[in-house]
């Protein structure tokens, strides 16, 4: 845990797959329950974020949280 009290973040990432587009979508950093560090992020990623939030039902399903260690 770090200081606020969240899991730390990386070792997971929230994982928004495209509805129409197997294998597309996008991935953020996150901890165990799904938290992205906003202020972690590059402005384009963090615009990427947004984006998928909002396409979230029309593009993309449901963020999934996924282990980031391989597979």
């Amino acid at each position: 845990m770090n200081a606020a009290g969240h899991g730390e973040i990386g070792g997971f990432r929230l994982c928004f797959r495209s509805l129409f587009d197997s294998g597309r979508g996008y991935a953020f950093p996150c901890d165990c329950h799904g938290r992205v560090d906003i202020d972690g992020l590059t402005e384009q990623s963090r615009n990427n974020y947004f984006y998928a939030r909002a396409m979230v039902g029309r593009e993309l399903a449901a963020p999934a949280i996924e282990s980031a260690g391989p597979h």
